[in-house]
């Protein structure tokens, strides 16, 4: 699967200017909302909050994956944000994260939505990849990871 087909050079941030778990999530959700398939900025902002309240996303390794189903986008979306200084995200392993995916998908497609979950985690799995996407120089080198075929 091809993540890029859901992300663009646009939608990739890498100085993150947020230094709370809230900001991190109103930056992404900024981000993506300049995308054409985000309908409604302000739901998928509430959407995500609303999820991320369930359960953290931080899921360790340095990753956070704030995500969800919403009817607030026309299509899955991803967007990708970094952190040099860290973020306090409630991470599984408490510490700061750097790396962040936002994923926005349409509440009907819980297959392909689970299925970018699954792929992204396991690209992030590997110290390498997590490390090639904190040097990243430009949004084509992520572009270029997250369709790394292995």
């Amino acid at each position: 699967m091809k993540l890029s087909k859901f992300c663009d050079e646009t939608l990739v941030q890498f100085d993150l200017k947020a230094t709370d778990k809230t900001g991190v999530i109103e930056e992404l959700v900024d981000l993506v909302a300049r995308s054409n398939m985000v309908k409604d900025r302000d739901q998928l902002l509430q959407d995500i909050k609303e999820r991320e309240n369930l359960v953290t996303t931080g899921v360790g390794y340095g990753v956070a994956f704030p995500h969800a189903k919403t009817r607030s986008v026309k299509g899955i979306v991803i967007a990708f944000g970094r952190s040099s200084a860290g973020v306090d995200f409630d991470a599984m392993d408490h510490k700061a994260v750097h790396l962040f995916f936002l994923i926005a998908a349409p509440e009907d497609a819980i297959g392909a939505h689970l299925n970018v979950m699954a792929r992204l985690s396991y690209l992030m799995k590997p110290e390498e990849n997590r490390k090639k996407l904190l040097e990243a120089a430009s949004p084509g080198d992520v572009l270029a990871l997250i369709d790394v075929v292995e």
